[in-house]
Formats: structure tokens, sequence, C-alpha cells
């Protein structure tokens, strides 16, 4: 048995790419239907009530596309506002418990950081699931309100000063507690993979969300018979609430793959 469906994803940005990218590193044959919420970037400064609303248009947005199941890429919408997903007619996968479980299988000395924005920082989602996890471990949370505006704006060298000293002061607190493993809590995070690794020394051990939730999505889906078994790649197709030159360019870099003007299409939720 197989399902030729797509996986859909959706962000509020560009950060969910990062899922995506390792989606298609361990399921080079399904078909993805991404969707970003670039209209509306970032949620992570919105009120629960919003982000809960954002969410559950998106979720409505893929479910036209017909996916067999839904990512929800965003740390945002996943700390505070995952329970839109209760009364989904497909399987949802989130971003904090795959995580949270992927740090404390990592730490050594049982002090873990977590960044994310103030949303994500604010529920405590990812401190509890850790603790239901290893109720030992020291957590330790800081809220980093500039990096998705960063990325989202290309400015994510590991070179560039501005980059680095914004780094550098938000990840103060998570050094100075001692912290051994360190949560991305937003996907957008990764891309600032390699300024963190040159603040932290390369000495904290850092969990990306979309490797741990797309390992997650591979085992789901074959254990579930439900892959798109074909002979060649998947096809990858790109939704953006905003106009969508700059997420064509940024999410070319962030993919390693050309998206032309016939793969990223602009929608107005408002209509749909």
């Amino acid at each position: 048995m197989a399902d030729s469906r797509a996986i859909g994803v959706f962000d509020s940005g560009l950060g969910g790419l990062t899922v995506v990218r390792e989606l298609i590193r361990r399921n080079p044959c399904e078909d993805i239907v991404y969707f970003g919420d670039t209209g509306r970037v970032p949620y992570g400064t919105r009120s629960r009530e919003t982000i809960k609303k954002y969410a559950a248009e998106d979720e409505r947005f893929l479910l036209r596309h017909n996916v067999k199941l839904i990512i929800a890429a965003c740390g945002t919408v996943s700390s505070v506002a995952a329970d839109t997903a209760v009364s989904l007619p497909v399987p949802f996968f989130e971003m904090v418990t795959h995580a949270a479980r992927a740090a404390v299988n990592a730490t050594r000395n049982r002090k873990i950081g977590v960044i994310g924005t103030a949303a994500t920082v604010l529920s405590g989602s990812h401190k509890k699931e850790i603790l239901k996890l290893l109720p030992e471990a020291e957590v330790t949370a800081a809220s980093c309100p500039l990096f998705v505006p960063l990325v989202e704006s290309g400015w994510y060298g590991e070179e560039d000063i501005v980059v680095l000293e914004t780094v550098r002061r938000y990840l103060s607190p998570i050094i100075s507690a001692g912290c051994d493993t360190l949560i991305l809590g937003c996907t957008h995070y990764p891309v600032l993979e390699g300024a963190i690794r040159r603040i932290t020394e390369g000495k904290i051990t850092l969990i990306n969300p979309g490797v741990a939730v797309s390992e997650a999505v591979s085992v789901f889906i074959k254990s579930n018979a439900l892959e798109n078994i074909n002979n060649g790649m998947g096809i990858h197709n790109f939704y953006v609430s905003d106009k969508p030159d700059s997420f064509k360019a940024q999410a070319s870099v962030l993919l390693g793959e050309e998206l032309d003007d016939s793969r990223v299409e602009q929608v107005d939720l408002s209509t749909l």
C-alpha cells in the first residue's frame, strides 16, 4: 500500500524551509506542499489567540491541497497553538516534543538551553516536555526576538558582525548557565547555526527541530505504509501570503535548489 498525496508544511515565513530541506533528504520521493505566511510574519510577537487563528487558517489551506499529514514547522505554533490540530482529519506533527526528546538524549550534564520567540519561551512548552523525560534537568530559556527578522531579511552570514553580536547577546544566559545542549526552538534559527556555533565555540550540541521532526515523519510514513512510491524526485510546491520575490531568492539559498516563478505562488487566505 502507498499514498501519493503530498506532505503539508506550514510556517510563518522562511524558517519552515529548514524542515523541508531535511524532509527532502530523508524522503526524496515525497511530494511537499509548503505554505509560508510571509504577509504576517513573525508569529512569535502575537497574542495566543492570534497565533491560534493563523495556525487554523494555515492548516485549512493545506487541507485544500489534499495532504496526507501536516507539519507545523513553526516553534511558536507548536508551543502555543498545537491544539488547533485536534480536529484535523490527517496526522499532525509539531516541533516541541521531538526537539525535547533529542535534547534529552544528547545532554551529558543535564543542563539544556532553549531559544525561541517570545511566545515560545513564555509558554514554557520545551521545559515541560524536557522535565517529563528528564526530571532532574536544568533548563535555561532565552527569547531571541531579532533572529526571525534577521533571517527573513537575509542576514545570517557567520562573518557578519551584526549577526554575531546579536547571537552573542542572546546566548549569554545559555553560556553562563553551562548548558551543553541547546534547542533551536524556532525553525528560522538553524539558518543561524554557523554564527551560533562560532559564538559557542562548538562546545554546545545544537538540536535542530527540523532534523528531529523529519526523522519522526519518515518513521511514521514508512511504518504506516504512507510512502509515495515512485521512481523520481518528489514535486515541491510553495505558497506564500505576500509577494514571492524575496521568498524565492532566500528559499533557493536555504533549500539548495532553484525556485522559479512556476513553483512559488502568492495566495490570499481571506478568499479561501
